[in-house]
């Protein structure tokens, strides 16, 4: 009354997180505009403008819309009083673990512009590597599709287009092109069959691979695989170094920044056995042994673990170590690309010569008795 103020309006207000129905039910955002939120609330933090002033600057950003009630949630929240980490809480598919406990260590060291700065080039990173992950099977897949598209054409348009057109002569079929003939057969008279049974094969595949058996069976393949084996514990290391580093500098104990670290470790394997070792670190171990019992990263990460705990500078070595694994990341990558490519085009141009035989091989025949 005194500043002239009068409701007009009002509605209940739950705190609850909006519906996700507009994300197709995950409940996320693109990593993308988590980044951009990291790095504006920095800059704002850095100008000395309140975290409520912030939040509501932030909330009017050009985010998707699902984000913007989020930060409208958490607007209302910071505004009634409590403080952001718990505000944060509420929202875990939005803001993951690791985001959440960066920010507790922010307000307890009173440091959240330096640790959203850095989570903001966290992110960054870890983008970025996605995209270097995607890039570098992009090709080979193509491949792969390529060659099933050549193949299916051309048992079920080609090779019976071509066995028509030779029906009427007194020819005998033979060798590979009987082969590949009876193949062609068995495509075109049970198609529907081999359709149903791979659409049946990879739903069963997918499920199981949705199981926490199956996800666990697929992590074990993947850094057992050879092809594929240095690329994961690489991916692995980088984002350890870049994360632990991260939580050590920003004032987090070392048993706590374990078990942050603990929720990014992708592969359930390398997860499970890293569990095993910060068990150890807990009960006495020092962190050299415990990741080189249960061969968790590359010699060269637990030699510069070991140089950081001897001179009590793990927060300053690891950081530092980031850009290195980067660039082992990137050379794995394109150790990959540089080994499957050829083997794909193999694998292409070896089913495209069969076909190519089976299809001539009578018209050659043709042809040398008619000269």
């Amino acid at each position: 009354a005194k500043q002239s103020l009068y409701l007009i309006s009002s509605k209940p207000y739950s705190g609850n997180t909006p519906s996700a129905f507009f994300t197709t039910g995950t409940g996320t955002v693109k990593t993308k505009e988590l980044t951009t939120f990291c790095r504006q609330f920095a800059i704002m933090l850095n100008t000395h403008i309140p975290i409520l002033d912030c939040l509501d600057l932030l909330k009017n950003q050009p985010f998707s819309a699902y984000f913007r009630k989020i930060l409208e949630v958490v607007y209302e929240d910071v505004k009634s009083g409590v403080v952001l980490s718990a505000a944060l809480e509420k929202h875990g598919k939005v803001f993951p673990t690791f985001f959440r406990s960066m920010v507790v260590v922010g307000e307890a060291s009173g440091r959240l512009d330096s640790v959203f700065n850095a989570l903001a080039e966290y992110y960054e990173n870890d983008a970025a590597l996605k995209r270097k992950l995607k890039s570098a099977l992009s090709y080979p897949l193509m491949l792969l599709a390529m060659t099933v598209a050549i193949v299916i054409v051309m048992m079920l348009f080609v090779i019976p287009t071509f066995r028509d057109a030779l029906s009427s002569l007194d020819l005998e079929i033979i060798g590979i092109t009987k082969v590949v003939y009876s193949i062609s057969d068995f495509f075109l008279e049970w198609w529907y069959v081999l359709l149903a049974g791979i659409i049946l094969l990879g739903l069963a595949i997918f499920g199981f691979l949705c199981t926490r058996k199956g996800k666990y069976v697929f992590d074990v393949i993947k850094i057992n695989f050879p092809l594929i084996k240095t690329i994961e514990i690489n991916v692995m290391t980088a984002r350890f170094a870049r994360s632990f580093g991260l939580l050590l500098h920003s004032g987090m104990d070392l048993s706590e920044a374990l078990a942050t670290i603990e929720v990014i470790m992708a592969n359930r394997n390398i997860k499970k056995r890293f569990h095993e070792a910060a068990e150890g670190v807990r009960h006495g171990m020092s962190l050299t042994n415990a990741f080189t019992s249960y061969k968790l990263f590359p010699d060269l990460m637990i030699q510069m673990i070991m140089v950081g705990e001897k001179t009590n500078s793990l927060d300053e070595v690891l950081p530092r170590s980031c850009s290195f694994f980067d660039a082992q990341v990137e050379s794995s990558l394109n150790a990959f690309t540089a080994k499957i490519q050829p083997i794909m085009m193999m694998i292409m141009g070896a089913v495209i010569a069969i076909l190519f035989i089976a299809v001539y091989a009578p018209m050659l025949t043709i042809m040398n008795g008619l000269g």
